[in-house]
């Protein structure tokens, strides 16, 4: 296979912007996303009336529907009942909407392993609700759920592609314009890979490494 290493050299700086661009929008997103997570695992967790039944819908519409449904409501509906969003403000709205609910199911599951009776004893010494929270139990859940949590960061950042939907400019896009201007199919789809590569494979090493720190800081080994 014969690459157009020039073509690949003059590309470059397109991909810089459209890297630069799928970070950002992966990175906010996925803050956000852990935020929402965060205070729906703990509205569950305590049970508060009304608000976990509109969570346990959230969640069920969030997990159920595909993010370029999701997107196209946001970009091409929102404007028909009067409101209009940029293109990347759509993307990080529907990044954590749904991400948001995968990152909640992985603190609740992080949250229900914690050991009842740490929990009990943290109420003996008088701990508030808040304190219990911020003091045994997150601390705690953060560590069982970072498996489940690394794993949506990855899911999340390659949901950055479906973007493309929505005509932003991040490494798809990026890649499908270049290709239909310069037909140059195999170089694009070259940088494209390597451009996913940057962002996933260190992110890869980084979540694994804090895996085991985690896991050896829990258990001794």
């Amino acid at each position: 296979m014969n690459f157009d290493w020039s073509y690949i050299i003059e590309s470059l700086p397109f991909y810089k912007k459209a890297l630069w661009l799928t970070v950002k929008l992966g990175v906010i997103g996925i803050l956000l996303s852990i935020i929402v997570g965060i205070i729906c695992s703990v509205l569950q967790f305590y049970k508060v009336k009304i608000l976990s039944q509109i969570i346990q819908v959230y969640l069920e519409l969030a997990r159920n529907t595909p993010l370029l449904i999701q997107l196209f409501f946001l970009y091409y509906g929102l404007p028909k009942m009067g409101i209009t969003l940029s293109g990347e403000l759509c993307a990080i709205i529907g990044l954590t909407f749904l991400g948001g609910s995968y990152m909640a199911e992985a603190f609740r599951g992080g949250i229900e392993a914690v050991a009842k009776s740490q929990i009990e004893s943290g109420k003996a010494v008088g701990l508030g609700n808040l304190q219990l929270m911020r003091y045994v139990i997150l601390p705690q859940a953060f560590s069982y759920s970072v498996p489940a949590f690394g794993a949506n960061c990855i899911f999340l950042l390659k949901e950055t592609s479906i973007f493309s939907g929505i005509a932003i400019l991040e490494l798809t896009t990026t890649t499908k314009n270049l290709m239909g201007i310069y037909y140059k199919t195999n170089e694009a789809l070259f940088m494209l890979v390597i451009g996913y590569l940057i962002i996933l494979l260190p992110l890869s090493l980084f979540l694994t490494w804090l895996e085991r720190r985690v896991r050896h800081a829990e258990f001794g080994h």
